[in-house]
């Protein structure tokens, strides 16, 4: 289960590892750019139900911390479709990954 810490305080936010290597991808290249965007997800098992969103926005300090010492194997779709949701006025949505068996496009290995 890998973390972001976002700003100054606040409780980190647990996301499970894969998950978060796709994030990562997503949300430096908006930062990059300097463009702000919202992240929403649901809450876990284990915690209230519910859901959250964070405002993310360039000048806010933010860290990855992944569980894993090995870097995931990126899919090029799941990517897209978080970055396309990025784009959108409702901002990430964190959402599962979706598998095509038929996909033969290989992952690639994370930045």
């Amino acid at each position: 289960m890998g973390t972001i810490h976002y700003g100054g305080g606040g409780a980190p936010i647990h996301i499970e590892d894969r998950a978060l290597a796709h994030l990562k991808v997503v949300i430096a290249t908006k930062l990059r750019r300097g463009e702000s965007f919202t992240l929403s997800w649901r809450h876990p098992e284990g915690q209230p139900h519910g859901r959250s969103t964070l405002w993310l926005h360039p000048s806010i300090p933010l860290r990855f911390v992944f569980d894993d010492p090995e870097p995931a194997m990126l899919s090029r779709e799941w990517i897209e479709e978080l970055a396309n949701s990025a784009n959108s006025s409702g901002g990430i949505m964190l959402v599962a990954e979706h598998f095509d068996t038929a996909d033969a496009s290989a992952p690639t290995a994370e930045s």
